[in-house]
């Protein structure tokens, strides 16, 4: 009899012990808008898989790509709402809680992606995100490189005067805007997945996106120029929530803050690689590539675009351009 108890008690004690195990597992969710393919995705999944790991099962994360649970303005609202514990997004939206944080879009801000990492561990880094989490109650823990934005055209362009008149899809984000404007295109915002039909018919001429962008898109099947501005190096920011980081302990705040930062650098690396490899890719497609003198851009924008126009300030520019 006694036997028999005791094999009772020990089975329900294999069933009650896997499920408390369980039941203290947290399970969060990470979202962004990028493909399975990109670093963006592949990264964010090792992040996942290693927190869970060094957190000792404590945290499982499930990242959701491609737009799974909204666009980029419904994960962001989506941090708020408790919808989302973690997205990775650009600083355009950030701006829209902290305006400040998106003067890293002015134009010709960083000299490449070097500059942009230095950026990351800057004092100025640490005083733009620290205000982007008091306004919005979001903590951003890393950067990526995104790439470095780049004009592609059927006009030959090799100054910034070419660019007057010229046809040219931008993103409808003012900082986005203002090279091209300064240079005298004009623009039209077409939403981004119609961008290559609108090309090849000729609804417009030109467009600008990173290297890695035009080849993913194709949109060097309908361009016959391109021309390396380098207008905009471009990143996004990995974000957890307020509720949820509020609810972390120290411990595994330094665990998600070490563990993102490196898949950042791991995104960023393969990124960098890939964009080296473009441009000979794009000449063998029969594109012509331009190489042009930035300064004249810059010039054309310093001329042109105040910083008060986005709510960026100018000092904070200078202290990131300084950044060695």
């Amino acid at each position: 009899m006694k036997f028999r108890y005791a094999a009772v008690l020990g089975a329900i004690a294999a069933f009650v012990l896997p499920f408390s195990a369980a039941s203290a597992q947290t399970v969060l969710k990470w979202a962004h808008v990028y493909e399975t393919s990109e670093p963006f995705h592949t990264e964010s999944v090792w992040a996942a898989q290693e927190i869970e790991k060094r957190t000792n099962g404590r945290y499982k994360i499930d990242v959701f790509p491609a737009s799974q649970l909204g666009k980029e303005a419904d994960i962001n609202q989506g941090l708020t709402l408790g919808t989302v514990d973690i997205i990775i997004s650009g600083s355009s939206f950030a701006a829209r809680e902290y305006p400040p944080i998106g003067v890293t879009y002015f134009p010709y801000t960083f000299r490449n992606a070097d500059h942009l990492l230095a950026y990351t561990k800057s004092d100025i880094y640490k005083q733009l995100t620290k205000g982007y989490e008091e306004a919005s109650g979001h903590h951003i823990v890393a950067t990526t490189y995104y790439g470095t934005r780049q004009t592609t055209s059927n006009r030959p362009i090799e100054k910034c005067s070419d660019m007057q008149g010229l046809k040219m899809r931008v993103p409808d984000v003012p900082a986005y805007l203002a090279m091209p404007r300064a240079c005298g295109a004009n623009t039209t915002p077409i939403a981004f997945a119609e961008v290559y039909l609108a090309l090849q018919n000729g609804t417009v001429e030109a467009q600008e996106n990173p290297l890695t962008t035009i080849e993913a898109k194709k949109f060097y099947e309908v361009q016959k120029n391109i021309v390396l501005t380098g207008h905009i190096v471009d990143h996004l920011n990995t974000i957890v929530s307020q509720s949820r980081w509020s609810q972390l302990s120290d411990e595994d705040k330094a665990i998600f803050t070490e563990v993102m930062q490196e898949a950042a650098a791991r995104a960023t690396k393969k990124i960098v690689e890939r964009e080296q490899k473009l441009v000979q890719f794009f000449k063998d497609k029969g594109l012509t590539v331009t190489e042009v003198d930035k300064a004249d851009f810059e010039k054309a924008v310093m001329e042109k675009v105040k910083f008060e126009d986005f709510g960026y300030r100018k000092a904070d520019w200078e202290a990131i351009r300084a950044v060695k």
